[in-house]
């Protein structure tokens, strides 16, 4: 995918960038490929792959769910700022919170909101299952894109979300996760909202994206230490 292309693409779902965007996706894309050169976060090397599975795989949520009406949102998993940093960029008064436990993909986040000169954006090295002692029930919206089983992330995105707010899973195939991860919603006090199933132009894989809505208190209890999460389904 081209810069023309993505531009024509976002058009297509909705969203029109104005040239300041369209400069930031550029920088934000140039810088990725020549940080990749010396450390290792992305195995896509060019920049239509950047264009394609990283920038309108990360905004093609922007579809089905509006963030226009949001205020803050954490992506858990961030990695090279998918789909976080990308949102941040499609929405510039939204207050992100990028949370990755590796070291250098959050330096990196760093230098390049620096280079973009975005403002209300927090990088935060850790794991989800100690930074919620910060920030519990406090996001509008939690995020993660093809982070770990849906039960899984689940249970670390969920207690984030305030009543009210709602958790995304940004998947591909998610059918053989989904009967796990809806025990998860229900010993959470959430609900699935909406479930939406589109494909990756081009290419043409398979992407998916589940809403689930926080409906009630989570307790304190979740979630568990990781080591537990893995290794036993909540019931």
């Amino acid at each position: 995918m081209k810069n023309n292309e993505f531009i024509e693409g976002l058009k297509s779902i909705g969203i029109t960038l104005d040239d300041l965007q369209i400069e930031k996706f550029k920088k934000y894309c140039d810088f990725l490929l020549e940080y990749n050169k010396t450390t290792n976060l992305t195995a896509i090397r060019n920049e239509e792959g950047v264009y394609l599975k990283h920038f309108f795989d990360s905004a093609l949520i922007c579809k089905y769910f509006d963030f226009s009406k949001v205020n803050n949102l954490i992506d858990i998993g961030s990695g090279a700022g998918f789909p976080g940093l990308v949102l941040k960029i499609l929405y510039p008064n939204l207050k992100v919170t990028l949370l990755d436990s590796n070291n250098k993909k959050v330096k990196f986040l760093e230098k390049v909101s620096e280079i973009l000169e975005l403002d209300n954006v927090e990088f935060i090295c850790d794991r989800a299952e100690n930074f919620i002692k910060n920030r519990r029930g406090y996001y509008d919206v939690s995020i993660a894109r093809a982070v770990s089983e849906l039960r899984i992330i689940s249970e670390l995105c969920l207690p984030f979300t305030k009543l009210g707010g709602n958790f995304i899973a940004m998947k591909g195939n998610y059918e053989t996760e989904l009967e796990a991860a809806k025990t998860t919603f229900g010993v959470l006090n959430s609900k699935i909202k909406n479930i939406y199933e589109t494909k990756l132009p081009i290419e043409e894989s398979n992407r998916s994206f589940i809403i689930v809505e926080v409906q009630g208190k989570i307790d304190n209890k979740y979630p568990r230490p990781y080591d537990q999460i893995i290794k036993k389904q909540l019931k």
